[in-house]
């Protein structure tokens, strides 16, 4: 029988290992969702708000529990992985105490006597979820998709099943019954099968530009709605006028957070030719602070990549970005999975470090002559997940970010996804948008009624 094994990044030691569900316990998981649906579904907000709040208290007092297999399974550094559990926890909260505000009938005006929107639940929602964020990208599903009254299937990254079978055990311990929220230990060659079964309405799938298109693509001929969260090659513009010791401090911030395996992480670094020198020489001496290590150890800021073969394709990107004429004037050197933070000068369009998506520690500085040679460059992706404007004149940022082909900007901050915002992207980062009010709207039944005499 086929498994998958749990590998401990930071030294390549094998510490768990999953056996795959067959095609029985698959159809067995599909069953249990349909039966579940019109109970889950009749339940009052009151109800699953009360799981929910129950689960986000699960979650922090199980904490550091939960971030120590987190840190296990995929090597992010042990408190950042405590900040991600106890995140979860204000994802649950923030729906509990708003999804029956943000899906109450809204009265419309019109020659009806009467006519109303009504929101209400559409099924099984499956998920596919990554591994950078095993926990959050979950919930960040999970929380609006039961609030609204639909029962949910997670089929997780291979390497983060002892993740994904956590999330599982947290619900069902908080009071939701079997059916609610289900993980399939399951191949990505079993996805078609569950997709197109009868039983699944929709699917969110936040991962690769090429996961998404084929998974859009099977949503797509079954006739089944599907929100996209992909890749990201997030623009940090730089202006002159801008707090340069500030926005070097965001930038290190931004990139290596996760040691870098973040979709809105800053990627391509715009700065303007007055600030260049003294953003890059600021960048650089913050990247030499940076301690890498084991990511147990308390003074480590920077743990392993996830896998090695992920190191592997962000070493050949950086190689392939230098054979063209960028410079590497700072780390770049691989041991396993561990990366050491790599600065590039000199990046141009047309090299791996600016038109590719690069998942991992790896800084590619950009000079431009002015604001408007900033944004044609920032624009100037295939991507359109987040971006930065660094700029004293806010006025002047507020107009830069209404022009700026992403799905959110964030002025003098650095980009992060919140409970109370939407979050999402255009271009080739996908479709749809999860968090906020916007977020429980993709996956319900938009009902309109009207009565009359």
């Amino acid at each position: 029988m086929k498994s998958f094994k749990s590998i401990y990044p930071f030294n390549q030691t094998a510490i768990a290992e999953y056996k795959l569900m067959g095609d029985a316990e698959i159809d067995e998981a599909l069953s249990g969702s349909e039966k579940m649906f019109p109970h889950w579904s009749r339940q009052p907000f009151e109800k699953r708000a009360e799981i929910l709040k129950r689960v986000a208290t699960l979650l922090l007092e199980r904490k550091e529990s939960l971030a120590r297999l987190i840190t296990n399974e995929m090597g992010k550094v042990l408190q950042e992985a405590v900040a991600e559990v106890e995140k979860c926890a204000l994802g649950c909260n923030y729906y509990a105490e708003n999804a029956q505000r943000f899906l109450q009938d809204e009265i419309i005006k019109t020659g009806y006597k009467k006519s109303f929107v009504a929101c209400g639940p559409i099924g099984a929602v499956l998920a596919i979820m990554p591994w950078n964020f095993p926990f959050w990208q979950v919930f960040r599903f999970a929380a609006p998709t039961l609030m609204a009254g639909n029962v949910a299937l997670l089929k997780h990254a291979p390497n983060v099943c002892g993740c994904s079978l956590a999330i599982q055990q947290l619900f069902e311990e908080a009071g939701a019954e079997p059916g609610v929220f289900q993980s399939l230990i399951a191949d990505t060659d079993v996805t078609e099968k569950i997709l197109s079964s009868r039983i699944v309405q929709a699917v969110s799938l936040t991962g690769s530009e090429r996961a998404g298109s084929s998974v859009a693509a099977i949503a797509s001929a079954h006739v089944k709605k599907s929100v996209l969260e992909l890749g990201g090659s997030d623009a940090f513009i730089v202006l002159a006028d801008a707090d340069v010791q500030k926005a070097a401090e965001t930038a290190v911030a931004s990139r290596m957070q996760n040691a870098g395996q973040s979709c809105i992480a800053a990627k391509r670094f715009l700065v303007v030719e007055e600030a260049l020198d003294d953003f890059t020489a600021a960048v650089k001496e913050k990247i030499k602070k940076l301690k890498q290590g084991d990511p147990f150890h308390a003074a480590t800021t920077t743990g392993p990549m996830a896998r090695l073969d992920l190191a592997e394709k962000l070493y050949m990107q950086m190689q392939a970005s230098a054979a063209k004429g960028a410079q590497v004037v700072l780390g770049g050197r691989m041991e396993g999975c561990n990366y050491q933070p790599a600065l590039l000068l000199n990046v141009q369009p047309g090299m791996p470090a600016f038109d590719e998506e690069t998942f991992g520690p790896l800084f590619s500085m950009i000079k431009v002559k002015d604001e408007a040679e900033a944004m044609a460059m920032a624009n100037n992706s295939r991507y359109g997940l987040g971006g930065n404007i660094w700029t004293k004149d806010l006025e002047k940022a507020v107009a830069l970010a209404k022009k700026l082909n992403s799905g959110s900007v964030f002025i003098n901050s650095m980009v992060k996804s919140e409970p109370a915002l939407p979050f999402g992207g255009i271009k080739k980062s996908g479709y749809g948008r999860e968090l906020g009010k916007h977020g429980i709207m993709e996956f319900v039944n938009v009902k309109t009624v009207t009565v009359s005499d």
